[in-house]
């Protein structure tokens, strides 16, 4: 798989996955919410509300299976000419026997490296069919494949489907398997090299015992990976994979009569497999409270508080959700208010409840901020939670979830597939409740939900003793690695690489993809405001939302060398109070609302976005002009943020990709260049930062004459120029000028080596980097279609070589990256340690020979084209989308329906052109090479590429 997800579906915001961040919105706890009743306060939430919007939630099927127990489920949606195609297979790491952790996800890598009639990487096939959206995942309970194609490549993609279904093993190979298995340790090394990498493995031995179910990691150990064999794939495979164990979703440009007709024809000849037993899953409940120490190389004490809880049908399982995201969930969450913004003892707080089948977990964490008492700060966490179960949630937080909710529901309507359209909401409640309407089931019983209701279940399952873990900063323990890793001879038996699981089936043969339409993008209007404002609009009409975005000229590039980090503390001041709502008020206005109104910046711009329900747009955009026009700049609240971004800084500096993003920013531009500095700052920096300074770069940056609106959504432009300029059109700018930003030369290109150390890393990420000689504003299609074979997904040069065909990383890649005011190639390889110098050659060579030995080839070139001309019309399905191409058109020059001409300008392009844009504008020997790692362990590999080496280090204090 190529990401690890916990839940998916419409209705997964019942399940919490939340984290509130350091700058996020908090809110007073019930006392003290009577403290701030001095500002106005918005109108009540009722449960009324909620249950208006969650009648809106409605994914009408329909059904069929087939003699060889293959479950269907379709969906018609007719805005897009694509089809999402989604597999589930009731299987998952809960299934593992002993001896075999990892082995679930290890198969669901083999099941992309090819099958008996497509034996060749299965992203190539999909990629040629224009497939977006497109990964497979494992979990506890499930291995799922999906991807959304256009309508006239439904047939091909359900015979590739139905291929590995039925047709695999004589496509596995011993080779296939040793690679794939290379390839996920290093994703587990991936996983585990991160800050607190290693807390999930202590999570479940601490809760369960390993021979429970769910009491291990799906990711497996390396003991267990190194020892899966050919007969182990094959077992697997006729044990799990028969289609009376899957579940199939159809959902988009599609009938059920045309359903009917492909999958019968693709699907029919497939054998039943056998049944699978459901594993007996108990819920342990610890004896009494465990508490554990562990040391990693993290800036920031954390606290874990962790139970086991019930799974997603049990009935108390939906008033646990509520009640909890009222505890850990809301911008206004008890947690939060508390520890973070009233009594400032951690920098963030986190409750996640992870919904599983049978069994789910019940994570909360906090950051402890420096010169806190950790254990101090601990006691006041579980006397949080104590107060929480014995009050239990108020009706007006309950309203509030139920809100934010139901209107969670509705945003999920938009999407056909994906990691969470529709297509994974039927999946998930006929695979787990044999009912595809689960979903409505569970979104009723919320929004009836009572306080006592929800009380109950927190008293019945939360007053069970936690698992209780404290990660410190110090030195991890030796990292358990693979035997492969630095081994000449493993002991295991020889087998030929070419060894298949099984002998291969009779042939079946490719059904033709028929002609699609190509895309068609939503007009874009314009119209002006009495102040000379410009409002860009798209009509999107699928969902009740609409989506604004307030955009100023401004960004992180507006920095200056000694204000590092101003930008991101001024956008965070200024979403936590107004002159007339404090932070407090300002979250529970956003969450009665159901609205979600977030402020941020790229390198080139600062954004004050609102996502509103069309029901409530009128109120939303109040919410949104307070907080752009009216910040408070409270000094307690300022004192509060910079706390929290100093640790922050701290914090990414124990990350391996927060150190390679300060080490390419710099050695690409140069120190003092806007697009080097970093986004949240040095600490220095951060903490001589004055009330003075935010106001002052508001008033710079933040004003009328320095912005440009853009609004996709279910409204008209009429209508919205009209609320907008009630509130936003007479705003006249203040008498001080514009600022400007320092984007001088950047700094000379020369090749060389910038070597990061971060002491005990098992894993080194590499980036490889130069700025290209053109702008964001020129023609660069022929660079975007170059770039596309050199690294651009997942059948480019790069990621096959490091990943399918050395095994050394999972994944590697190449992307351009067009600012404003340069535009950038970089490589990018996350690689085991004892590979770091060879994989640098790997990517050197790789760019010299697709310039000169083995440039582009007729069937890359048509494979780069396919992809980009199919993929379109599926690629513009949500607001999101359409508004950020929106955006990013108005920055780079370009006419509002350049999405339209792309087609045309693909089709005319010629292998030639690609190869002589790449040629032009890629220099091999003018990269900078990033690399952080062991230093210890990769600098003699890296000395020996015959590279100046510069060894650079950050210090959380330093200046720059």
């Amino acid at each position: 798989m190529r990401v690890r997800i916990l839940t998916a579906g419409v209705v997964s915001t019942l399940a919490l996955v939340v984290a509130t961040p350091a700058l996020a919105q908090t809110q007073a706890n019930v006392t003290a919410q009577a403290k701030a009743t001095a500002a106005p306060k918005a109108a009540a939430t009722t449960s009324s509300d909620a249950a208006a919007i969650v009648k809106q939630v409605n994914i009408p099927y329909q059904s069929f299976t087939l003699p060889n127990g293959l479950r269907v489920l379709v969906h018609e949606d007719r805005k897009a000419p694509i089809v999402a195609v989604s597999i589930w297979y009731g299987v998952g790491s809960k299934h593992e026997p002993k001896g075999k952790t990892g082995f679930a996800h290890l198969f669901e890598h083999l099941m992309f490296n090819g099958s008996e009639n497509a034996p060749d990487d299965f992203f190539g096939y999909t990629e040629a069919l224009g497939a977006t959206a497109q990964n497979g995942t494992t979990w506890f309970d499930r291995t799922n494949y999906f991807q959304n194609v256009p309508t006239g490549a439904l047939d091909r993609m359900l015979f590739l489907e139905a291929d590995r279904m039925g047709h695999l093993l004589g496509g596995v190979t011993q080779g296939k398997l040793d690679n794939q298995r290379m390839v996920v340790q290093n994703e587990k090394r991936q996983g585990d090299n991160q800050p607190y990498g290693m807390v999930e493995y202590e999570q479940l031995a601490g809760l369960l015992p390993p021979e429970h179910p769910y009491g291990h990691s799906t990711i497996g150990s390396m003991a267990d990976l190194d020892a899966a064999s050919l007969a182990d794939v094959r077992d697997w495979f006729k044990g799990n994979y028969g289609p009376n164990n899957a579940v199939l979703v159809l959902a988009g440009d599609i009938d059920l009569a045309t359903a009917k007709k492909l999958v019968a024809k693709n699907f029919g000849d497939i054998p039943r497999g056998p049944a699978i037993k459901t594993p007996q899953v108990s819920i342990p409940t610890l004896a009494a409270p465990v508490a554990k120490v562990m040391k990693d190389k993290v800036a920031q004490t954390r606290i874990y508080r962790s139970w086991t809880m019930p799974g997603k049908l049990d009935p108390d399982f939906v008033p646990l959700s509520a009640a909890t995201y009222a505890l850990g969930g809301l911008a206004s969450s008890r947690l939060d208010n508390v520890l973070v913004r009233e009594e400032k003892l951690v920098s963030s707080v986190s409750l996640n409840l992870q919904d599983n089948s049978q069994l789910s977990f019940l994570d909360i964490s906090a950051n402890v901020l420096p010169g806190q008492d950790p254990d101090k700060v601990a006691a006041r966490l579980d006397a949080v939670i104590a107060d929480f179960i014995k009050t239990g949630p108020t009706q007006d937080e309950l309203d509030r979830v139920k809100m934010v909710t139901a209107a969670g529901q509705i945003r999920g309507l938009e999407e056909v597939g994906g990691f969470g359209g529709k297509a994974v909401t039927l999946a998930e409640g006929l695979l787990y409740g044999n009912d595809p309407e689960l979903y409505k089931k569970k979104l009723a019983q919320l929004t009836a939900l009572t306080p006592a209701q929800a009380h109950a279940a927190v008293t019945k399952w939360l007053t069970r003793p936690p698992l209780m873990i404290k990660v410190e900063p110090g030195e991890r323990p030796a990292y358990e690695e693979s035997q492969g890793v630095g081994a000449t001879d493993t002991g295991k038996p020889k087998v030929s690489p070419d060894t298949t699981a099984a002998p291969p089936g009779p042939k079946r043969t490719f059904p033709p993809v028929t002609p699609v339409a190509d895309v068609t993008f939503p007009k874009v209007e314009t119209a002006t405001l009495a102040n000379g404002v410009r409002v860009n609009f798209a009509r999107r009409t699928a969902i009740p939302t609409v989506s604004v975005a307030l955009q100023f000229n401004a960004g992180y590039s507006a920095d200056q060398a000694n204000k590092t980090g101003l930008m991101k503390l001024m956008t965070g001041v200024v979403q936590e109070g107004t002159k007339t709502k404090n932070s407090s008020q300002l979250a529970e206005a956003e969450e009665r609302l159901g609205a979600q109104i977030n402020v941020g910046s790229t390198l080139d711009r600062t954004f004050f976005n609102a996502d509103a329900l069309t029901a409530k747009l009128g109120p939303t955009l109040d919410l949104l002009e307070d907080v752009v026009k009216n910040p408070a700049f409270d000094a307690q609240e300022i004192e509060r943020l910079r706390t929290q971004q100093i640790a922050g800084i701290k914090s990414e500096l124990t990350n391996p990709g927060g150190l390679a993003a300060r080490a390419v920013g710099q050695a690409l531009y140069g120190k003092n260049h806007g697009y080097a500095l970093p986004p949240t700052g040095t600490v220095a920096d951060v903490t001589a930062i004055t009330r003075d300074d935010l106001q002052r770069a508001y008033a710079q940056w933040i004003r009328p004459d320095n912005l440009e609106i853009f609004v996709t959504g279910d409204t008209t432009l009429a209508a919205i120029t009209k609320e907008l300029n009630s509130r936003f059109g007479q705003w006249v700018p203040p008498a001080s000028a514009k600022a400007q930003k320092n984007l001088t030369a950047p700094a000379a290109a020369r090749e060389r080596i910038v070597l990061v150390d971060r002491p005990g890393s098992p894993q080194s990420i590499i980036i490889g980097a130069q700025l290209l000689n053109t702008t964001s504003k020129e023609a660069n299609e022929p660079l975007a279609i170059a770039n596309d074979v050199l690294g651009g997904g997942g059948t480019a040069r790069l990621f096959m070589d490091l990943r399918e065909a050395k095994g050394w990383s999972y994944g590697a890649y190449s992307g351009v990256g067009f600012n404003e005011n340069a535009v950038n190639l970089r490589l990018q390889a996350p690689v085991q340690q004892d590979k770091t110098g060879p994989s640098v050659e790997a990517l050197r060579q790789n760019v010299r020979e697709i310039l000169s030995s083995k440039p582009i080839t007729a069937d890359e070139f048509k494979r780069a084209i396919d992809s980009r001309v199919l993929s379109l019309p599926g690629s513009y399905e949500t607001s999101g989308a359409v508004l950020g191409q929106m955006l990013a058109d108005r920055m780079r020059e370009r006419p509002a329906n350049y999405v339209e001409t792309l087609p045309g300008t693909y089709r005319k392009m010629t292998q030639a052109d690609a190869e002589n844009a790449a040629k032009r504008l890629i220099d091999p020997n003018k990269f900078v090479w990033v690399v952080v790692g062991d230093s210890a362990k990769i600098k003699p590999q890296l000395q020996a590429l015959g590279m100046p080496i510069e060894e650079v280090s950050f210090d959380a204090t330093a200046t720059k």
